[in-house]
């Protein structure tokens, strides 16, 4: 097997993968409101669907990783491109919002994927590398952000190009991705350790990966938070349209895409894991307040860009989580630091759906109406508290000497 084809071939996979479900971002909130009775229903609907997507992830990285460990990567991530292309069928094709509710449910499960296309790489990756080949999968759902959300938010009704995109990339998959797992796991797969309570409790006992899995909590929250509140929250405040709200997302991805795939692989030539991670939050924790006390959309539309920055955080605490296990277990690893991005992305609409109340009830020049926005900021000041006070920086300088 050549490896960097097959990273060719996996980052192509992804960006696929990506490109189906950004074409729905700027669609679903209006969608929801099209079968909805009233705004507060609306709300309330694209909470429960959002909490449903993220609850499944959470559920189930860990054991999709677990399973690539033991019978490969490329089945399963396969097996889930196909589920994600029914996913997008559904809003196609129904006017029923439980219907829409239960394609998210098993979406959720299918979009795990991702972490299987993490595995993948670190398998084909050197350990060195890793920051600079996760920050690569960051760019390549940057990318598909570009264009995704852009032409969801010009065309309108675009699920249906959804589903087909998906399809595009399971055949893809099916002919030219090859396995990249040489020893697969010997270990039977057992639901009783591949569950994310089982895993995260066996990660946390890492004196190096505990901190980290602190700070992941609090800042994937955090970017958790911005996700699923952005689209009614300039819809509220500022009275964006879709299409504006698709190229919002545009600037948003054309920033992920240069900070995780041009900037950072030369930041890491120049600075230590702990400046990164410092900076990111730093940077992230700015543009935050600034959205949150921004009256107009032009301010906050920049900050979003500046944002971005803070995705650097997760390529470089994904790669030292990839560093501390063997090759058979990248999969469950990974899974399991993935399942708390998921929990984040399924408690983030419990928090955010009713701050965004107080968005609709007050003026958009009134500091409260930013309030969605203040929560995400504490979030990642308190990451970046915990990441000084524990030592974080250090602790992966130390893993990696």
């Amino acid at each position: 097997m050549s490896r960097l084809p097959a990273v060719g071939f996996i980052l192509a996979c992804v960006f696929l993968d990506a490109l189906g479900i950004g074409l729905i971002i700027p669609v679903l909130p209006r969608l929801i409101g099209t079968l909805a009775a009233n705004a507060d229903a609306q709300t309330s609907w694209y909470g429960s669907i959002m909490v449903s997507y993220g609850l499944m992830q959470f559920l189930s990285a860990p054991a999709i990783g677990a399973l690539s460990d033991r019978i490969g990567r490329r089945p399963v991530l396969l097996t889930g491109i196909l589920g994600l292309a029914v996913m997008m069928f559904v809003p196609a094709f129904t006017d029923s919002l439980w219907l829409i509710l239960a394609s998210r449910l098993v979406g959720g499960i299918m979009s795990s994927n991702i972490v299987v296309a993490q595995a993948y790489i670190a398998d084909v990756t050197e350990a060195s590398k890793r920051v600079a080949a996760f920050g690569r999968i960051g760019a390549i759902f940057g990318i598909a952000f570009i264009l995704g959300p852009a032409l969801g938010g010009m065309l309108g009704e675009v699920d249906l190009c959804a589903g087909v995109i998906c399809i595009i990339n399971f055949f893809y998959g099916l002919f030219v991705l090859p396995e990249s797992l040489r020893e697969p796991s010997e270990a039977p797969f057992s639901l009783a350790h591949a569950n994310p309570f089982a895993s995260l409790s066996a990660l946390s006992r890492e004196p190096v990966v505990l901190p980290i899995l602190l700070v992941i909590t609090l800042y994937t929250l955090s970017q958790s938070l911005v996700q699923c509140t952005w689209a009614l929250y300039t819809e509220f405040r500022y009275g964006w349209t879709p299409r504006t709200i698709g190229f919002s997302i545009f600037l948003l991805g054309a920033a992920i895409t240069f900070n995780q795939g041009w900037l950072l692989p030369r930041l890491t030539n120049h600075f230590s894991a702990g400046h990164l991670i410092t900076g990111g939050l730093l940077i992230g924790l700015t543009a935050l307040l600034g959205i949150g006390l921004s009256p107009t959309g032009g301010p906050a539309l920049i900050l979003l860009a500046a944002f971005a920055f803070m995705g650097i955080v997760g390529p470089t605490l994904q790669s030292i989580i990839s560093r501390t296990g063997s090759r058979t277990t990248q999969g469950i690893r990974l899974g399991a630091a993935s399942s708390l991005n998921s929990f984040t992305g399924a408690v983030s609409p419990v928090i955010g759906t009713p701050l965004l109340f107080c968005t609709t009830q007050n003026a958009p020049n009134d500091i409260a109406a930013g309030t969605p926005y203040f929560l995400a900021a504490f979030l990642v000041a308190a990451a970046l508290l915990l990441s000084q006070r524990l030592g974080i920086g250090k602790a992966i300088t130390d893993n990696q000497q």
